[in-house]
């Protein structure tokens, strides 16, 4: 699935028991705050263990290119509730020198470059775009509870 170009609608700041949000330093350690992070509040929500095992994997890829490829000083990173059904999963880095994510193709012996085919491959539906709270790239990922 390719992504999309824009996004249906950002997570609400503020929805009790249905959106959470961290701000993180732009530290490797990051990851790993953003996944323990993520499988707790999907599991408060009582999301399968199949569906928060691949939520919890696409938020430290993204949070881990946000820490690596851009020049912010903190990252946004949300999980919201859409339905019983849905949740969304968005990473705002701070970096306003505009540059987009590269297109990234991995060849078979590279180390990196996997990150955004493994969202592609998981979600139900992802994109790029600006983010309207860091003025850097927001990118979200929907996905559903059942496979």
């Amino acid at each position: 699935m390719s992504p999309h170009t824009t996004s249906p609608r950002f997570l609400d700041a503020v929805r009790p028991g249905r959106t959470h949000w961290l701000e993180l330093p732009p530290h490797r350690t990051s990851a790993r705050v953003a996944r323990h992070a993520t499988q707790a509040r999907l599991t408060s929500w009582r999301v399968p263990d199949e569906a928060c095992a691949n939520a919890v994997l696409l938020v430290s890829e993204l949070v881990t290119n946000a820490v690596l490829h851009t020049l912010s000083e903190h990252i946004l990173c949300g999980v919201g509730r859409l339905t019983d059904d849905h949740f969304r999963l968005e990473v705002h880095d701070g970096d306003l020198t505009g540059h987009r994510i590269p297109d990234c193709r991995p060849g078979p012996d590279d180390e990196h470059g996997r990150g955004l085919l493994l969202v592609s491959e998981i979600a139900v539906s992802w994109g790029i775009v600006r983010s309207p709270l860091t003025g850097g790239n927001a990118v979200w990922a929907s996905l559903a509870t059942a496979s």
